[in-house]
Parts: structure tokens; C-alpha cells; sequence
């Protein structure tokens, strides 16, 4: 049975949910699922804008035919080549042999890599090209490297409908409801929304940034990402988000600490540290262990907080495997603007403080507080002044930061 729902004038959403599926990009734990989103218009001319995974190929064919009705298919605008959205051109193109794609010449590149089309013409387009279909007329915005180089948005100048590829999308199942203002967003989907930001575009904030600044010269009214809820209202909310995110700028002053324990006591540290920095008034304080957490959800966090403690064994003489994992995503995800205290511990040569504090100094814009906890086994009652000082380090520089 086909599930269909209407965007705003003219405009359908056809895509479909997955709530199957463990691992996006078979790394990222999606236990809320996620959907694949795609639109179509009728107009004069029939637009499909992206299509959706193969895993939900025949919801979406299905979808697709119950809004086209007796119509064929005109057009497919193509805006992100990444299999999840267009790993049905193909089966599009055997349906409706006569459409013609639109997307631009990396896309094309991409497309042809993939084997999602063969010997076939397409249209191509660059910035600021514009194209009619009747009543509707799109502009085409490129938008490299969010998150990969071909990707571009569309906006309809009609009606202010912005097709923005994977920005502004967020993991999570639909469930019936498409719109934001029928959920509960900064309740139940921001944590969705974050984590799928960070992980998978944060890495691109300089990026991020560009394209926010070109939707700023456009009168946006509603948002279709290919993930997640469609926007039509507090649009200013979530752009503020990603403004934010993109700028590595935390949205909380608060505190996460992040434990790599073998035999509970760096864990008994961290939570020694985290108490006293509630009874000293900062109550924002999460505690993590960085073996039991997922690493995408340990960077949704640090993208969060203002303040990071991490507070590790050294293990062969090294950083502790778990934890140096959770370091390198930070770099790799471009992660700054962060302030840091260390806890090491270890049984014959505490090693872990020191290779940390070098790790963040290989980073953009770290600081990380002289005051340190070096521990031997576990922490001794002739500890607590270490670890009350490094306490009142963290509160001041919250209490000092804007």
C-alpha cells in the first residue's frame, strides 16, 4: 500500500523508512532507524527530485506511482549521488524511459561510477542555473562537500521550497508524521539530528558555513532534506543549529567526562570529579565510558559541551586503544573550540596525560587546563586536593567563558 504525503502546493513526499537497517554507512548505530526521503512535483512537467536506498526501492516505486497517477515522468533531478538516495535511477529510468536527468557534471562522473546509468544524456547544470517546469521555477545552488563534492540543493522560487540533500537531515523514522512542527523536535530529535550532523557532515563546517550563507540570500519557507523531517515552520531553530555546529561553537556550557577504565578505578576518578563539579553548582555534567559507547555518539556529545575531561589508563605504555579511537574522530570530524582537562592513570609509568595533551595540540583551537590528575592504580585519600583543584580549574573556566 502506498504511503504518500503533500509538502505544500504541488509538491508530494514519496520516499519511505527503514527501520531495519543496524548501521548507517555500516558504521553509525541508527537503533531509531532512518528515513529515505524524495519529492515529487506536478507541474506542467513531472519532477522527481533524488530517489532512495534499494532496501526500500519498492515502497518507493509504489509511492511514486500513486501520485503520478495516469502521468509519466518527465524529469529526476539528481542533487547527492551517495547510494542511500540515488541507488534507484536506474530502476527509474527503466519505468520511465523518456525522463530526463538533471544534476551536475561530478554528479554525472558519480553516476556513471556507481553503474546507476549507462550510455545516457543528462542534463547538466551549475550554480545559479534555473529551470522551468510550468508554474514552478528552480534554481540550481551547488553545495560542495556537504558532504561529498557533487551535491547540490534546489529551490524552488515559486513557493520558497528549498531541496537541501543531506543538510538539515537527521536520523530517525518518520512514523506517519513528516513535518517538524508534528513532532517534538528539540525533545525527541535533536539528539537524532546532532549526532547525524557531526558524524556525518562535521567534518565540513567551512563548508557548512558557505551554504548557509548563500540560503540566507534566498526566501526560505520550507525545507526537504533527504533524511527526516521536512521544515515549514521555526525554520530559524535548526538553522541557528547548524550554524552553530558548523562553526564548532558548543551549544552548552557543560561538562563530558569520558572514562577509559579496565578495572573500575579511573571510572571511580571520573565519578569522583564529576561529583564534585556538581556540588560545586555545574549540574550540566555527563559521564561516559568510552568502551561502552559508541564512538558517533561520544562526538554528537563533544560537538555539544563546552568542557571535556578525559580521564584514561595507559595502556602499553600508550593511550588507551578505546579512547584513542574516540581522539582521532575528533580530528578527523575537524572537532575545535574546546576545552579540555586530562586524568591519567597507570600502575608503573602513568604515560596517558602526556600523549593526550600532544594529541590536542595537534588540533585546531584546544586548550587544555594546566591542572592534571596523575594517578597510580587507583586514587588515594591523599588525592582528593589534585582532584579538588583540577575541579575548581573547570569551574572557573566556565564561569569565564562567554
Amino acid at each position: 500500500m502506498y504511503c504518500v504525503r503533500k509538502v505544500d502546493k504541488d509538491i508530494y513526499w514519496v520516499g519511505a523508512n527503514d527501520n531495519r537497517l543496524a548501521l548507517f554507512e555500516n558504521i553509525h548505530p541508527i537503533p531509531e532507524g532512518i528515513s529515505y526521503n524524495s519529492y515529487v512535483l506536478l507541474d506542467e512537467k513531472t519532477v522527481l527530485f533524488d530517489t532512495v536506498d534499494w532496501a526500500v526501492c519498492g515502497q518507493f516505486l509504489e509511492n511514486l506511482e500513486a501520485v503520478l497517477k495516469d502521468r509519466t515522468l518527465d524529469y529526476m533531478v539528481i542533487n547527492h549521488v551517495e547510494p542511500d538516495h540515488a541507488a534507484c535511477i536506474e530502476e527509474i529510468i527503466l519505468r520511465y524511459p523518456e525522463v530526463k536527468i538533471i544534476c551536475t557534471k561530478k554528479a554525472f562522473v558519480f553516476m556513471k561510477q556507481f553503474g546507476f546509468i549507462a550510455d545516457r544524456k543528462v542534463e547538466e547544470v551549475k550554480e545559479g542555473d534555473t529551470k522551468s517546469f510550468g508554474k514552478h521555477k528552480v534554481m540550481f545552488v551547488t553545495a560542495p562537500m556537504v558532504h561529498w563534492p557533487e551535491v547540490m540543493v534546489t529551490y524552488d522560487t515559486t513557493n520558497g521550497v528549498l531541496f537541501s540533500a543531506d543538510a538539515f537531515g537527521t536520523f530517525g523514522i518518520l512514523g506517519g508524521k513528516l513535518f517538524n512542527d508534528e513532532v517534538d523536535f528539540d525533545r525527541d530529535w535533536i539528539e537524532y539530528a546532532r549526532r547525524y550532523y557531526t558524524n556525518i557532515v562535521g567534518k565540513y563546517g567551512f563548508n557548512v558555513q558557505a551554504l548557509l550563507k548563500k540560503a540566507g540570500k534566498l526566501d526560505i519557507k520550507t525545507i526537504c532534506p533527504l533524511h527526516g523531517p521536512v521544515w515549514r515552520s521555526n525554520l530559524g531553530y535548526f538553522l541557528e543549529k547548524y550554524d552553530k555546529w558548523s562553526r564548532y561553537e558548543p551549544e552548552e556550557k557543560g561538562v563530558m567526562i569520558v572514562y577509559a577504565s579496565m578495572y573500575g578505578n579511573t571510572e571511580s576518578a571520573a565519578n569522583n570529579l564529576a561529583a564534585r563539579l556538581v556540588e560545586k553548582g555545574i549540574k550540566n555534567v555527563v559521564v561516559y565510558d568510552v568502551s561502552k559507547t559508541h564512538v558517533s555518539y561520544l562526538i554528537s556529545e563533544t560537538f555539544k559541551y563546552s568542557h571535556v575531561v578525559l580521564a584514561c589508563v595507559t595502556y602499553n605504555m600508550k593511550i588507551y586503544p578505546p579512547m584513542l579511537d574516540y581522539l582521532e574522530h575528533m580530528k578527523a570530524l575537524n572537532l575545535q573550540k574546546r576545552t579540555f582537562a586530562l586524568i591519567e592513570n597507570g600502575s608503573w609509568a602513568p604515560q596517558s596525560g602526556k600523549l593526550m595533551h600532544e594529541f590536542l595540540d595537534g588540533m585546531k583551537e584546544m586548550t587544555v587546563l594546566d591542572e592534571k590528575v596523575s594517578l597510580r592504580s587507583s586514587m588515594k585519600k591523599d588525592e582528593t586536593n589534585p582532584m579538588e583543584e583540577l575541579a575548581d580549574s573547570i569551574v572557573q573556566s566556565i564561569n569565564s567563558s562567554k
